[in-house]
Order: structure tokens, then C-alpha cells, then sequence
């Protein structure tokens, strides 16, 4: 989940994988002068933004420094930078990326919220509260939804199942088809023990999503605790064969289902 709620935000569009941090600012149309440090920031910004939403993170992070490079008050330049850092697991880099990225522009809902979600992803979701807020605050901001889905997955991680429950509901009454706050509403009733609502959510989830190892390991669980047999093989063996070296499928054959 840790690109996924990054690169299932981009607010520029991109390939999107099952699983978290969140949009990049558009950077509009490029005016005037094209050798403007300005306008040659823009260019290098969105394309570090499509090599990093392809996974190409050399050439993403050599685009983005450029981008900073040609125009260092660029805000957008820097929170891609930041997004690049946090999937090469540079965080003390990515933290100053987005630091200086909201120097520059400090009620940027896109770079608030990827701050927030990589402050989430090094164990810091009590911290990546106030990005998100800050974010949510800005009337203009277009994706709502996903903060509060990002925020909800946080709180689910650090046990504050209530706060996940709002802030996974808000996120789909937001966008009632988002994957993702799909699939930790379905994470958040497996905790709660609600297993039949867990199901349902899980359905919801892949009716629109293809399977992840996250969904498939998920539903595995669920239909174990249900009694239903034959449907939890069904799950294992799609782990099975579509995720055989990821962290649930080695849970599986472990058989730590909990």
C-alpha cells in the first residue's frame, strides 16, 4: 500500500497498484516563455510525476532534482521529490523534500497530504494527523475522499478503530467507489469481528479492483472465520498463484492468520 495510496492520488493520473501516499498538485499548462525557470520546473516536475507513477525511480528522482534545480521555489517540485524519496525509502530526504515543499506553499492540500501519509508510513500517525486536517481545510482541495481514506487506514494501524470507522465512512460517502477505503472498511469489520460485513466490503471492493495480495489474504481470513471451506481455498490459492513472494502468502503458510 505504500505507493499505492501515492500513486492511486495523483492528481496527473497514472498506473495505480491494488494498495496509500496521495496527489500531486496539477501543474497546469505551460505559458510564456518555455526556458523560464519557472516553466522548466513544470516540465521536469510532471515528468519526474510520470516516471515515479510507473515506477521508473532513477529517472523519476533525476527529473525531479532538476526540477528543483531550474526553480528551487517551486513547491510541487519539491513534494514530488519527496514522494520519490519516501518509495526509495530515503526518509530523512523525503521529510526535507516536503518540509521545504510546504515552506513554499504551506496550505498545499497534495503535499500536506503525502506528508501526512509518509509520516504514516514510518510509524508517525500521530503526526500525520495535522497533514491531513491541514489539507482537508482547503476548500479547493479535489480529493477529499482520499485523505480521509489515508487517514482512516492510519488510524486502523495504530488501533483508533473508531477514528478509522469516521474517517473510512467519510472517504466513501466522498466516493462511494474508492477502492481502497473499501478494502480497510472490510480490514476495519474483520477487527471489529464483524466477519459478515467484512465479506460485504471485501465484494464491494473487488467488484471494482483487481485482487491484491492485501484483498486476497483478507479474504482468506474471513471466509475461515465464516466456516466456508471451499471459498477460503479459492482465496489461498489466487495467493498462491498471483502474489507466491509476498509477506501474506509466506502468513499463509505459516498459518498465522491472525
Amino acid at each position: 500500500m505504500r505507493r499505492a495510496l501515492c500513486v492511486l492520488l495523483l492528481a496527473a493520473g497514472c498506473a495505480s497498484q491494488p494498495d496509500g501516499p496521495g496527489p500531486v498538485a496539477n501543474t497546469g499548462t505551460i505559458v510564456g516563455d518555455p526556458t523560464a525557470p519557472r516553466n522548466r520546473a513544470r516540465v521536469h516536475t510532471e515528468l519526474a510525476t510520470l516516471y515515479y507513477s510507473q515506477g521508473s525511480m532513477n529517472v523519476a528522482l533525476e527529473e525531479a532534482r532538476t526540477a528543483v534545480a531550474a526553480d528551487a521555489s517551486y513547491a510541487s517540485a519539491h513534494g514530488v521529490l519527496g514522494l520519490v524519496y519516501m518509495e526509495l525509502r530515503e526518509n530523512a530526504l523525503a521529510e526535507q523534500s516536503f518540509q521545504r515543499g510546504l515552506a513554499e506553499a504551506p496550505e498545499d492540500p497534495d503535499i500536506n497530504h503525502n506528508f501526512g501519509w509518509f509520516l504514516c508510513q514510518i510509524g508517525r500517525g500521530a503526526e500525520s494527523k495535522r497533514y491531513f486536517r491541514r489539507a482537508l481545510d482547503n476548500p479547493l482541495y479535489a480529493t477529499p475522499g482520499r485523505t480521509y481514506a489515508a487517514a482512516g487506514t492510519c488510524a486502523l494501524r495504530t488501533g483508533e478503530l473508531k477514528e478509522a470507522e469516521l474517517n473510512l465512512e467519510r472517504a466513501l460517502r466522498l466516493e462511494p467507489n474508492l477502492p481502497i477505503a473499501m478494502l480497510q472498511l472490510a480490514q476495519l469489520r474483520y477487527r471489529q469481528t464483524r466477519y459478515h460485513d467484512a465479506r460485504a466490503a471485501l465484494n464491494r471492493y473487488s467488484a471494482v479492483a483487481a485482487p491484491s495480495a492485501e484483498s486476497l489474504w483478507l479474504g482468506v481470513r474471513i471466509e475461515r472465520r465464516l466456516g466456508q471451506r471451499t471459498t477460503e481455498l479459492s482465496y489461498a490459492n489466487q495467493l498462491r498463484r498471483r502474489f507466491p513472494g509476498s509477506p501474506e502468502y509466506l502468513a499463509l503458510q505459516r498459518g498465522e492468520y491472525d
